[in-house]
């Protein structure tokens, strides 16, 4: 097999596995409150920038780093939902969409505030990155880290959602959250879980993104990948940890392999994003629900 391919092949692993754990937030919210939080890719770009707070200021390695943006992420999670979409519980689904794009614009302008708006990148000890070579191949520890721990998450989360009487009431909340509250489950406090999950989730992606890219830390970073996790989410099947999973690796693999396959016609890396939506386009016409999604009614 050729070389290039296989290092391409690595490339599309990793950059799927991070659109897939920033997808991961929108499934897993769309999947209890049928709400789709707008505001996620500028949470994710707080949980790379807690990563700054963290390597740079405390002076963290990788490991507290992570657990730091994951925690304070989470928290901001919980507090977004307390106070922006839960007194939109009853309200029609435009004013919890209006919402939560103002969310978003607050958080990215805010961060701009107390950041500025130069790029912001990890120190290079942040994480001691090795190569290691298979013949034509290389490989670093960064990839492996990235996508070792990206699909280690994954399993959790399903293992969570699938086999604990936290995630059977996550479950039972998106198929009829009026009848769980009358068998004594606190519907305030599963929704609450599944923000500080699902924020987290993007925290550790924003924390890995600045690790695999560096130097591309920014107040607007969770703009156009937040709407690429966003398209991925819906392409999978929107409500559907496995749908976010495997759109996150579709997209991936697209933007990759289209500069790849491409470079024999003339098709430049610019290609890359209109290809890969047009794609997403056609598989949504041929299945609007995506891969793994159902028809779901819901309150306009």
């Amino acid at each position: 097999m050729d070389a290039t391919f296989i290092q391409q092949f690595f490339n599309a692993l990793q950059l799927g596995s991070l659109y897939a754990l920033i997808a991961l937030g929108y499934t897993m919210v769309y999947g209890v409150l049928l709400l789709i939080n707008f505001a996620h890719g500028d949470i994710f770009m707080f949980g790379a920038f807690m990563g700054v707070l963290g390597s740079w200021v405390f002076g963290w390695g990788f490991v507290p780093t992570l657990i730091l943006s994951m925690l304070a992420t989470a928290l901001l999670g919980v507090t977004v939902e307390r106070v922006a979409y839960k007194p939109l519980r009853a309200a029609s689904r435009l004013s919890a969409v209006i919402t939560a794009l103002a969310v978003g614009l607050l958080l990215e302008n805010g961060m701009l505030a107390l950041t500025g708006a130069d790029p912001r990148k990890y120190p290079d000890d942040f994480f001691a990155t090795q190569v290691y070579q298979i013949g034509s191949v290389s490989i670093s520890t960064v990839k492996l880290l990235v996508i070792i721990l990206a699909f280690a998450l994954f399993v959790a989360l399903f293992l969570f959602v699938r086999r604990t009487k936290w995630g059977m009431a996550m479950r039972a909340i998106s198929y009829d959250k009026f009848a769980v509250p009358l068998m004594g489950v606190s519907q305030d406090r599963i929704i609450s879980l599944t923000f500080a999950i699902g924020t987290g989730l993007g925290a550790a992606a924003g924390i890995l993104w600045g690790v695999a890219y560096p130097a591309s830390l920014d107040t607007y970073m969770g703009m156009l990948v937040g709407w690429k996790a966003f398209i991925a989410a819906v392409v999978g099947g929107i409500g559907d940890i496995r749908g976010a999973v495997i759109g996150g690796m579709i997209l991936g693999f697209v933007e990759i392999f289209v500069p790849y396959w491409g470079q024999g016609i003339g098709v430049s890396s610019t290609w890359r994003d209109p290809v890969a939506f047009a794609l997403l386009l056609i598989i949504l016409v041929i299945r609007p629900t995506g891969i793994f999604g159902v028809a779901r009614r819901q309150k306009v």
